[in-house]
């Protein structure tokens, strides 16, 4: 695990430790060739420059979010924001379905919109893939 992700995990509560590392374990283990780091005061996955997974810690709980997730057709996951990015949220690790996660990440890595250039296309998004 990214070491300034770990320090950031460790400064949770130990229920929400809990979740974040359970989060960043699968997201590294199935994105193994994502840049991650800290983003927006927050843990962030990208690949090729383009954010795809991360979470952070809200009032009442740990938000998972996925960039593209409108995109995943995927009931579990809801709309966030006005562009295509989609969340769960948790209150305790084992809320957690490793298996939705799994194929959350997959389909992550499958289906991106390009946030990367969003500001040169004045906020109008392209699908790369």
């Amino acid at each position: 695990m990214n070491a300034d992700i770990a320090k950031y995990n460790a400064s949770l509560t130990p229920t929400d430790k809990e979740i974040c590392d359970l989060l960043a374990e699968e997201i590294d283990k199935r994105l193994p060739e994502a840049e991650n780091k800290i983003w927006h005061a927050h843990p962030v996955w990208f690949l090729d420059g383009n954010p795809v997974v991360g979470y952070s810690k809200l009032k009442h709980c740990v938000r998972l979010l996925f960039w593209s997730g409108q995109s995943f057709d995927e009931d579990r996951l809801k709309k966030e924001g006005t562009f295509k990015a989609a969340e769960a949220r948790y209150t305790d690790a084992a809320q957690v379905d490793r298996k939705a996660l799994q194929r959350w990440i997959r389909k992550a890595r499958d289906i991106q919109w390009d946030y990367k250039r969003i500001a040169r296309r004045k906020g109008r998004l392209e699908r790369l893939k």
